[in-house]
């Protein structure tokens, strides 16, 4: 089972994301900031990060800069934010996302990136 890793630091996107997720059949974890989502993901490597733009301590520019230095397996990360602006998307980029999709995120659309992202061409 892949194994996402949800870092966002409001509860309900956490849970919506989450119930999307799971129904799919995803082992799913969450991390309500940054410094949090590091720590989980160094103790035990995900599969994919769905990752939230502003939250305190560490945001999620600084997760994925930290996270794409780190010596462990280095799997896809989908940047999610409130923030439409261009200049945005192309922060996420260079901090190391694979995606930028812009909150919120309709479930089916979720799904097939997610899937993309992982190789998982099965419905």
């Amino acid at each position: 089972m892949k194994r996402v890793l949800i870092v966002d630091d409001a509860a309900t996107v956490r849970l919506y994301h989450r119930e999307i997720l799971e129904a799919a059949h995803f082992a799913v974890e969450e991390a309500m900031n940054g410094i949090e989502g590091l720590e989980k993901a160094l103790q035990s490597p995900f599969d994919l990060y769905l990752v939230d733009i502003n939250m305190p301590k560490l945001d999620g520019y600084g997760f994925l800069r930290e996270l794409r230095g780190q010596d462990l397996p280095q799997a896809p990360a989908i940047m999610i934010s409130t923030e439409a602006e261009s200049n945005d998307e192309q922060r996420a980029y260079v901090a190391g996302a694979n995606l930028y999709l812009v909150k919120p995120v309709k479930p089916d659309r979720l799904l097939t990136q997610v899937r993309l992202l992982l190789g998982d061409t099965h419905p």
